[in-house]
């Protein structure tokens, strides 16, 4: 029999004053500093020029603590727990998703120094980024290739042999990592001028003889590095922020730069990461889905079509309208879950992290989209803003790790491990992500001949987790 608990309940979507300050300051920036230069520079044709249309954006971002945000505070960042940087990243990327993934890689780059790195390292790279007097520092990611150069990073966890998976190889010449190869998408890496960021991680196969998720870590590659070049790639959507092309010709690193902890974990970093982006790139759907159902709502409730009345009066139209609007609800607080998930376990949310962009992306795809059916053929017209909605919302999907390859292939992997607690979410407990969850799907079984059992290959033996080493520093309170 149930009795009455006299408590308050842990669950509250109220928004603390703090939480509300934060939400607030960037909507301050996103309506006055960032959206009167967004339609300019998302027409430039050239897909350099556009980003540097950004600069001025970006160093305002800078001084505000925006840039940087997500970094503690004890090496100069902001300090903001996960669930207020995304409350800050929802008014952003209701004007502009491209600006803040721009500033979201500047995390993706540098929180794996904060996890990894020696502490040399994290008050030398960490310090540096945070106390730039100009404003302009930023920092690339570079772990994408392209496809079959020789593996292509879809599947970059295969338990196949070299040179399957990631193709960029760091062999180790004296005290210095000499790299040759390409990769393709990077984001930031080529800097305000294409000529490369204050510095960059890179996921790099460091022992070349193995294949597969083995032999691989994170190397920072400074500006200025002799033997690396850049090309900025011109995508369809997120045309403010930047995407490149990278060679590397025999490029040396010093070998401190190698972030130690990463050492044939380089796999383990790149789930970590896209963990903890995302709730990030869910919630930039949510802001694009805003927008677009706000822009919607406001035509239909003015224009008749040549009716006796707005067309919101129409069934269909409500209807709509409606649906879109429970989307965008359901969505949020999913992100603001996940978020609240990876404060509490170490900067870890493999699961729910690749659950959330999956379901978030993909559902406000489809709201997005009834919201033009809505506003009908106008919203074809450039002169409204629908058509850059679309653009923006059909990136979600296929950046920051694709639905279909990384984010569904980890949810897959941990679900058919044979420890996996189903409840676990629910119940907010920590669910690990080890290596032998990663290979699921990425190599298929030889055929059957009649009813012949199918053998499949098995995976590689676990190889430890990164949670071996240096231990993840706990969350920072604002």
């Amino acid at each position: 029999m149930f009795e009455k608990v006299v408590c308050q309940m842990a669950i509250d979507f109220t928004l603390s004053d703090a939480q509300k300050k934060v939400q607030l300051d960037a909507r301050d920036f996103a309506e006055s500093v960032l959206a009167p230069i967004v339609r300019g520079a998302d027409r430039e044709p050239d897909p350099l020029t556009a980003f540097q249309m950004t600069k001025p954006a970006y160093i305002e971002a800078y001084r505000r603590g925006i840039a940087f945000c997500m970094l503690p505070k004890e090496y100069g960042g902001g300090g903001l727990t996960n669930v207020e940087l995304i409350l800050a990243a929802e008014e952003i990327c209701a004007v502009d998703p491209g600006f803040a993934c721009t500033v979201l890689v500047n995390g993706l780059g540098l929180l794996p120094v904060w996890y990894w790195g020696t502490e040399e390292q994290k008050e030398k790279v960490l310090g540096a980024a945070t106390s730039d007097p100009s404003g302009e520092w930023i920092v690339g990611y570079g772990a994408s290739e392209p496809a079959g150069t020789p593996g292509g990073t879809a599947n970059f966890d295969t338990p196949l042999p070299a040179p399957a998976g990631i193709g960029v190889t760091a062999r180790l010449d004296g005290d210095h990592y000499v790299i040759n190869g390409r990769k393709y998408w990077p984001c930031n890496v080529g800097g305000w001028d294409g000529a490369g960021a204050n510095t960059s991680l890179y996921v790099v196969r460091t022992n070349p003889e193995k294949g597969g998720t083995e032999g691989l870590a994170a190397l920072l590659v400074d500006r200025g590095t002799p033997g690396v070049t850049f090309s900025t790639i011109d995508s369809f959507g997120h045309r403010l922020t930047p995407n490149s092309e990278v060679v590397f010709d025999n490029a040396r690193v010093p070998r401190e730069n190698l972030v130690e902890g990463t050492q044939g974990n380089g796999d383990l970093l790149i789930n970590r990461n896209f963990a903890w982006s995302g709730p990030v790139a869910g919630i930039a759907a949510v802001g694009v889905a805003r927008a677009a159902y706000e822009a919607a709502l406001s035509w239909a409730k003015t224009y008749t079509a040549g009716g006796p009345h707005p067309i919101i009066h129409h069934q269909y139209v409500g209807y709509v309208l409606g649906d879109v609007a429970a989307k965008i609800e359901a969505s949020r607080y999913f992100c603001w879950k996940a978020a609240h998930y990876i404060d509490q376990h170490d900067y870890h949310g493999e699961l729910i992290g690749a659950m959330n962009k999956v379901f978030c992306t993909e559902l406000l795809f489809d709201a997005v989209y009834k919201c033009l059916q809505v506003v009908g053929v106008n919203s074809a017209d450039k002169k409204h803003m629908f058509e850059k909605y679309l653009r923006e919302a059909a990136i979600f999907p296929i950046y920051d790790g694709g639905n279909f390859g990384m984010q569904r292939r980890r949810v897959h992997g941990v679900m058919a491990s044979p420890g996996f607690e189903p409840r676990a979410l629910m119940n907010d407990e920590y669910v690990e992500f080890t290596k032998d969850m990663e290979t699921i799907g990425t190599v298929s079984p030889p055929t059957s001949v009649g009813t012949q059992r199918i053998e499949t290959v098995p995976p590689p033996t676990p190889a430890g987790t990164d949670r071996v080493g240096t231990a993840a520093p706990a969350p920072v309170e604002a």
